[in-house]
């Protein structure tokens, strides 16, 4: 990493309730670009609690906000977040083969109205930096206002933890290879 790991044993009190916190939220673990955000425990109190509402309550089934996470990673390179929500995904119900074609650049087949209509609408936004209108609104007739809200919170926010992981170099989990070495 570009900059120091967190010495858990010399945390700030402002750092060790923020530590606390993440540990004792849904993660579980404070790992990855959390650990950078320490550095700034404001900011990571900040960020690791939209986090927690973007991964874990909004309205999107798991399945949907895990591909826009994976969309959003493959965007931006991001290796340690490709580790982490990969698995997740297929758990949640994408193929395998959906999961590595979003991994190599390339549109995966979604049999799935709502999953296809968050692929393109994520997919679209992040590399053109706009919508047109036919997928705005096919994405609205498929998750609904909220969710297409939600979906664009989700987008924001694992940009930010994408920019972290690459601006940072924060590393794979040990023993795993990069997703993206030869992309």
């Amino acid at each position: 990493m570009r900059i120091p790991d967190i010495d858990e044993a010399a945390l700030t009190s402002a750092q060790e309730k923020v530590f606390a916190a993440i540990k004792a939220g849904p993660r579980g673990v404070v790992v990855g670009p959390l650990r950078v955000w320490l550095h700034s425990p404001k900011l990571a109190e900040k960020a690791q609690e939209l986090g927690a509402f973007c991964r874990y309550e909004t309205s999107l089934p798991t399945a949907l906000s895990e591909l826009a996470i994976l969309v959003t990673g493959a965007h931006w390179r991001a290796g340690f977040e490709w580790h982490v929500h990969a698995p997740i995904a297929i758990k949640a119900g994408l193929s395998e083969a959906a999961v590595e074609a979003i991994r190599c650049g390339r549109e995966p087949h979604l049999r799935d109205p709502a999953q296809s209509a968050v692929y393109s609408f994520c997919r679209t936004l992040l590399e053109t930096r706009k919508l047109d209108s036919e997928i705005y609104d096919r994405t609205v007739a498929e998750i609904g206002t909220v969710g297409v809200v939600e979906l664009t919170g989700i987008l924001g926010y694992y940009g930010l933890i994408s920019m972290t992981i690459v601006g940072f170099e924060v590393p794979v989990p040990a023993g795993a290879s990069d997703p993206f070495s030869n992309h």
